[in-house]
């Protein structure tokens, strides 16, 4: 079995039996003592739970090779269940709020503020234990799915001790002349809380839209390999003419097109300059496939008005030598106008 897959199933299933402990935790809690605010809780480990067990099938099929059937191989069907659980969690949370906006309309949620408290600051400190055995198995390898389990743990302990504060502090109130605010914490904790857990599952939403429909990743990523391609193409006399990359779940597929100022390049130069970039880019990405694709029909001042007008200036970079440049300007001054 690959050292990587056995790792990455390794992590995925001690965090999957620590979210199960902590769910039956909370769902216990929870309707013990009817509070919005561990339900949130609730919410996100049953999404995250029943995620990961379709996922933990899935893992093998992402480490085997393309084929003719399958030219993407199953790299897709990642961004589907990041689509189908971010997408679930966006839902749910919105039905929270505005349950929880009810409580407050209705006079609030009076709940045992004590054992909440207990009980969640206890749960953010084996969160928290959680955390760094799982950041200890994932020093040697990581991947997508580790990021976001990494994460998921992180959030919990975080947020789960901020919920815990917070009831300590509605006890407090409750021996103040503010005692009457008491009603309206849990639902008020809820509804922050919700809020806040929000932005990430409508960013993994996007990025796995964008992942399925083929897009490009974001500028950064784009512009860091483009970096590295360039470095490496140089060194050999060979310069991009246009870079094609997208992205499918955790893995990118890029094509680089490029040109030489000689007529002939060594197929043997070409393999040692394909192998530096991968090992180059390796270090920064988990999965990639690259393609140098020479391209053969160099840009001439005859297609330079077409490729103006269709806003393509990358394709209008390199411009053959034998061109005459007064044509090249007489044409971009009638694109101009």
């Amino acid at each position: 079995m690959n050292p990587n897959l056995k790792r990455e199933k390794l992590i995925l299933n001690i965090s999957f039996i620590g979210s199960l402990a902590f769910l039956l935790a909370e769902i216990i809690m929870a309707i013990i003592t009817s509070s919005n605010a561990v339900f949130m809780d609730c919410v996100y480990d049953i999404a995250d739970i029943v995620m990961i067990g379709p996922f933990l099938v899935l893992i093998p099929l992402l480490y085997k090779r393309e084929t003719e059937k399958r030219p993407y191989g199953f790299s897709q069907i990642e961004s589907l269940f990041i689509l189908i659980k971010s997408g679930a969690l966006i839902v749910v949370t919105g039905f929270l709020i505005i349950d929880s906006l009810m409580l407050i309309i209705h006079g609030g949620n009076e709940v045992n503020a004590g054992a909440i408290a207990i009980f969640e600051i206890v749960v953010s400190i084996t969160c928290v234990i959680m955390y760094i055995i799982l950041s200890k198995l994932s020093k040697k390898y990581t991947s997508p799915s580790i990021k976001a389990e990494l994460y998921i743990w992180k959030l919990d302990s975080v947020s789960t001790m901020g919920v815990g504060l917070a009831f300590v502090v509605k006890l407090l109130l409750d021996y103040t002349s503010l005692s009457f605010i008491g009603p309206y914490v849990d639902p008020a904790i809820a509804i922050i809380l919700a809020v806040l857990l929000l932005k990430e599952p409508i960013m993994l939403l996007i990025d796995a839209l964008k992942s399925i429909v083929l897009f490009a990743p974001d500028d950064e990523t784009t512009d860091r390999i483009k970096q590295i391609c360039e470095k490496h193409l140089e060194e050999c006399g060979c310069y991009i003419n246009f870079l094609d990359i997208i992205k499918t779940g955790r893995k990118y597929w890029i094509d680089v097109y490029f040109v030489t100022k000689k007529d002939l390049i060594s197929i043997s130069k070409l393999k040692k300059v394909h192998k530096e970039i991968h090992d180059d880019l390796a270090k920064n990405f988990d999965s990639l496939c690259i393609e140098l694709i020479p391209d053969v029909d160099e840009i001439s001042s005859d297609n330079y008005y077409k490729m103006y007008g269709m806003k393509r200036p990358d394709k209008v970079k390199y411009v053959s030598k034998v061109e005459n440049k007064k044509n090249i300007r007489k044409n971009k001054k009638m694109s101009l106008n």
